[in-house]
């Protein structure tokens, strides 16, 4: 028991260390995710679509 409770003290001083983004830096992260997921997910869907049609033409 006194193990895990130095582990939690050395934890919640490390934590104290960790330099935090501040609010606007979070939004700002968080946007260019979203719109870098939405841009990957619109090309995979492009490629996807030029490759099942030039794969089709194959096939057939």
């Amino acid at each position: 028991m006194p193990q895990t409770k130095r582990f939690f003290q050395e934890v919640k001083g490390e934590l104290k260390k960790v330099s935090w983004p501040t609010r606007s830096e979070l939004i700002n992260s968080t946007i260019a995710v979203i719109v870098g997921t939405i841009l990957l997910g619109i090309f995979i869907g492009i490629v996807d679509f030029f490759l099942s049609h030039i794969l089709g033409v194959f096939i057939r």
